[in-house]
C-alpha cells in the first residue's frame, strides 16, 4: 500500500510545532531589547554577531524539511528515520538558546551539550542509514543537518567559554585563557579536517559552519593579538578543509557520472 501523506499525521504536526518553537525562540533572541549577539558576555572566543546569520540558513532549509516530510521520500526517512529525535531536538535548543539569552551560561552549557547529542543522534541515522537518492534528500536532509551538526559543535565551544571563560572587556588574557582559547581553535579546525576526511567527498556543509565561525572569531577577536592572529591561523586551515570537501564532491559526482556512462550500451 503507498504511503499517503496522513501516514505518521502526529509526528508530521509535532514537528511543524516544535519548528516554530524553535524558530520563535531564536526570533526572539534577535528581537528582544537585549539581543544576546550584540550584548551578551564577551569572551576571548566570542564570534561576531554575523557569525550567528548561520541560524537563518538552518531555518530555511529545517522549513523544506517540515514541508518534505508529507512526501514519500522524505516520510520514510523523516518519519520512520529520523522520527521522534527532531522534536527532542527542536526542545532542547529552544530551552538552550533561552538559557544562553537570559544569561544562564552554566545551565546552557549543560544544554549545549544535550543539543550537540541529540543532532550527533540525527547525523548518525541519517549519514549511515539513509544514503542520499535525490536532489531532495541533500538538500532538505543530509545538508540541513550536516550544518547544524557543525554548527553545534562551534556553539559547545562558545558557550562553554562563556559560562567558565574570564569577560574579555574586563579582563586581560592571561597565560591559562591563551592556552584554553588554543585549544579551542585547535579543535574547532581539528573537527573541520574530519568532516573533510570522513568520507571521500568529505561532509562540506559541517567544514563551511566552523570555517565560518572561526572567521567571525578572527574578525571579533582584535583585543588579543595572540588570540586575533592564532584564530587566523586555524581559520585559513579550516578553507583549506573546507576547498578538500569540495574538490571531493565535485571529484565524487564526476565518478557517479562516468559510472552512469560507462553502463550506456555502446550500441543502439
Amino acid at each position: 500500500m503507498a504511503d499517503t501523506w496522513t501516514d505518521g499525521i502526529l509526528l508530521k504536526i509535532v514537528n511543524i510545532l516544535v519548528y516554530f518553537l524553535f524558530l520563535g525562540s531564536n526570533i526572539y533572541t534577535v528581537a528582544s531589547p537585549s539581543s544576546i549577539y550584540y550584548y551578551g558576555k564577551e569572551t576571548y572566543i566570542t564570534p561576531a554577531p554575523w557569525a550567528f546569520l548561520i541560524w537563518s540558513l538552518i531555518h530555511l532549509l529545517l522549513l523544506g524539511t517540515i514541508i518534505y516530510q508529507f512526501f514519500p521520500n522524505g516520510k520514510r526517512v523523516i518519519i520512520d528515520g529520523i522520527s521522534w529525535r527532531f522534536p527532542l531536538l527542536g526542545v532542547l535548543n529552544a530551552i538552550y538558546v533561552n538559557l544562553w539569552a537570559s544569561h544562564h551560561y552554566i545551565i546552557a552549557f549543560v544544554f549545549a551539550l544535550f543539543v550537540s547529542s541529540a543532532v550527533t543522534h540525527i547525523y548518525y541515522v541519517v549519514k549511515k542509514y539513509h544514503a542520499s537518492e535525490s536532489y531532495a534528500d541533500e538538500l532538505f536532509v543530509h545538508l540541513p543537518f550536516s550544518l547544524y551538526h557543525g554548527w553545534t559543535t562551534v556553539l559547545v565551544v562558545v558557550t562553554a567559554f562563556d559560562a567558565f571563560g574570564v569577560n574579555r572587556l574586563t579582563h586581560g588574557a592571561g597565560v591559562w585563557t591563551k592556552v584554553f582559547v588554543f585549544l579551542a581553535l585547535f579543535f574547532l579546525e581539528g573537527t573541520a579536517a574530519t568532516y573533510a576526511f570522513s568520507t571521500p567527498e568529505g561532509d562540506l556543509p559541517a567544514s563551511i559552519a566552523i570555517a565560518w565561525s572561526l572567521w567571525a572569531i578572527f574578525v571579533h577577536q582584535t583585543d588579543s593579538g595572540f588570540v586575533h592572529w592564532t584564530s587566523l591561523v586555524f581559520a585559513i586551515l579550516a578553507l583549506i578543509w573546507v576547498f578538500k570537501g569540495a574538490y571531493g564532491l565535485v571529484l565524487g559526482r564526476g565518478r557517479i557520472a562516468l559510472s552512469d556512462e560507462e553502463r550506456a550500451p555502446l550500441v543502439g
